[in-house]
């Protein structure tokens, strides 16, 4: 009977203090990839390129009427491939070689591309 208390005792402390142990400490979300297969699936007519080991998407109708500002050049399209779904960075299916990627200020998980003087603004396609 003492041992059962004991055992009891023990799990009840453990229990008090794994509850009390993130306190005061902010808790991070994290998201996977979607992989270019997923979104062309999904959508075969989706203009989209990998940045950073991440799927980016244009026309999408809420990023559009967001009023963003280009940032700093993070990268440029390197390759092409509008022939398969193994995208690698920099890759993109429609827009063309050396377009130029920016950070937008307002938001983390927008791309811009400006191209012939259009700016495009690219959402980071995750699942979460």
């Amino acid at each position: 009977m003492a041992k059962k208390l004991f055992y009891v005792l023990i799990a009840l402390v453990l229990f008090i203090i794994s509850g009390c142990s993130n306190e005061g400490e902010t808790t991070t979300v994290t998201s996977d990839s979607i992989d270019a297969e997923e979104v062309l699936t999904l959508n075969p007519d989706a203009d989209i390129f990998q940045y950073d080991g991440v799927i980016y998407e244009t026309n999408i109708d809420w990023v559009e009427e967001l009023p963003l500002t280009k940032d700093v050049q993070i990268g440029e399209i390197k390759t092409k491939n509008d022939s398969n779904t193994d995208f690698k960075d920099e890759m993109a299916n429609k827009l063309p070689v050396g377009a130029k990627i920016f950070s937008a200020k307002e938001r983390g998980d927008i791309l811009i591309v400006e191209l012939e003087g259009e700016i495009l603004k690219y959402l980071a396609i995750v699942e979460g």
